[in-house]
Parts: structure tokens; C-alpha cells; sequence
């Protein structure tokens, strides 16, 4: 048994549609939450920025004495998780390859991405694709403004809806849309009306809490004893609206209520 918690860092509230899906598959887990809402948003940033900030954040969850790191941010791990997995003797994993081996699993060929300016950028995404399911055709679609919104809160009104519904033109024909962004499944039932209930949309925290739970396993780090489990959210800018998104996600205000600072420079 290894009573020790697994990090998780995000850019800012997003992430938390991966911490959600973690709680699910690794119930006896404590989990460090790290959201560099300070810093946020990542997406427009530079690969060396971005590098730089994953580092950081890693950096202060080992402080924490976790066993392993859920990079739970679209845009840090398309840019960061290679060069951070070679600087860290502890296991680190990002939204991206798990998302596509379920993608080859499911036999789907016409495939959408939507994700930040940054994720786009790198490739990250169509690279793994390329690599995994080389016959596929892949359609993609920076989305900039739906991590703010998703950061004020803006997920259901009409603004949303108006945003996603010029993002979706031009992805009709996909046979599913991979949520490249940890934020986007918080507009997942807008996404999906638009885009028709028949297309999957692919919640990437959903594919990386199975990954990494055969992780904790395989590594023998997993903890079987529940009531050693506690979680804790850091932010490093608390003049934000995360509290208010996570209350509606988590719905766990004891969790929420108890969010403490992070000193990161």
C-alpha cells in the first residue's frame, strides 16, 4: 500500500473534469491539485513558456510528496510532457496517448479535435494520431475562447452556445470529437446538440483515470485503504472563479471551501 497522493496540475479550472473522472476510477486515492490560475491561459503561450511553467508545477506537487502526475491540461501536455518525463523519476501522464488507443479500440477513421490555439500548434495530437491509426483522417479546430468562458463560468447561456456552434462549422462528418482541452467537456451538452448525439464526443479525463489507475497498479502504488484518502486544491491566484465552477462540477464544497495558495515564481 502506498498512502502517498497523486499530483494533478491544470492551467486552472479545467482540469478538473480529469480530477471528476480520477476520483471515479481511484476511490481509495488522495489527490493534490495544482491550478496555475495565476498564469492562465496557457494556450497562447510558447512551447518554452509553457515547458517552464509544467516544470514548475510539477516541482511543487514532488514537494508534496506525491507518487505520480496527472498533467491534466491539453495544451502542457502536447508541449511539455516528453521533456518533463525525462526530468522526473516518478510517473508522469498526460490526456492525449490514452484518448487515442481508445480512439484505434473503437475503430474510428473520420476523426475531429478541438483545442487550444497552442495544442493545434504543436500537433501534438495529430502526431499521436498519425502514429497510432495512420489510416485516419483528421479534422481540427483551435477553439481560444472556450477555456476563459469556461474559467468565467460561461458554459450554458447563449453565449456558449452561439461560440460552439461557429467552432463545430466544418466538423459535421467526424465520427467522434476528441475534447483536446480539459475544459471543453464542462460544454459537453451544448457540443453535443450541435454536433448530434450520434457522433462520441471524447472526454479525455475518462481514457487517462483508466491509464492511470493500471499505472498505480502495475507500479504497486495503488492505496487499498480508503480512509487514508484527502484531497487538496492549490491555486496560485485565488481571485478567480474556480470556486464557483468546481462547487458545480465536484459539487464537494468541503473540498472547495478549503482551497489554499500556492507560491510558485
Amino acid at each position: 500500500m502506498d498512502s502517498r497522493p497523486i499530483g494533478m496540475f491544470d492551467s486552472g479550472v479545467g482540469g478538473l473534469t480529469v480530477l471528476k473522472e480520477v476520483m471515479k476510477e481511484c476511490p481509495n486515492e488522495s489527490i493534490i491539485y495544482l491550478g496555475d490560475t495565476k498564469r492562465f491561459p496557457y494556450g497562447s503561450k510558447s512551447k518554452e513558456t509553457i515547458v517552464e511553467l509544467t516544470k514548475k508545477g510539477i516541482e511543487f506537487l514532488i514537494s508534496k510528496n506525491v507518487k505520480a502526475v496527472v498533467i491534466a491540461c491539453g495544451t502542457a501536455t502536447s508541449q511539455a510532457l516528453e521533456e518533463v518525463q525525462k526530468c522526473y523519476n516518478i510517473p508522469i501522464i498526460g490526456i492525449i496517448n490514452s484518448a487515442v488507443r481508445y480512439i484505434k479500440e473503437k475503430e474510428y477513421k473520420e476523426i475531429g479535435v478541438i483545442a487550444t490555439t497552442g495544442t493545434i500548434r504543436s500537433k501534438g495530437w495529430q502526431n499521436k494520431i498519425n502514429e497510432i491509426i495512420p489510416e485516419a483522417t483528421i479534422s481540427y479546430k483551435a477553439c481560444p475562447l472556450l477555456a476563459p468562458m469556461a474559467e468565467e463560468g460561461w458554459t450554458d447561456n447563449e453565449i456558449a452556445k452561439l461560440t460552439i456552434k461557429e467552432y463545430l462549422k466544418g466538423l459535421e462528418d467526424v465520427q467522434c470529437l476528441i475534447l483536446g482541452c480539459t475544459h471543453y467537456p464542462l460544454f459537453k451538452d451544448i457540443i453535443s446538440k450541435e454536433l448530434g448525439k450520434h457522433k462520441e464526443l471524447i472526454n479525455t479525463g475518462e481514457m487517462l483515470s483508466k491509464r492511470l489507475n493500471y499505472i498505480l497498479k502495475n507500479n504497486d502504488i495503488e492505496n487499498s485503504n480508503k480512509e487514508n484518502k484527502k484531497h487538496q486544491i492549490y491555486l496560485t491566484d485565488l481571485e478567480t472563479n474556480f470556486i464557483k465552477v468546481s462547487n458545480k462540477l465536484l459539487k464537494d464544497e468541503d473540498l472547495t471551501n478549503n482551497i489554499e495558495l500556492a507560491e510558485i515564481e
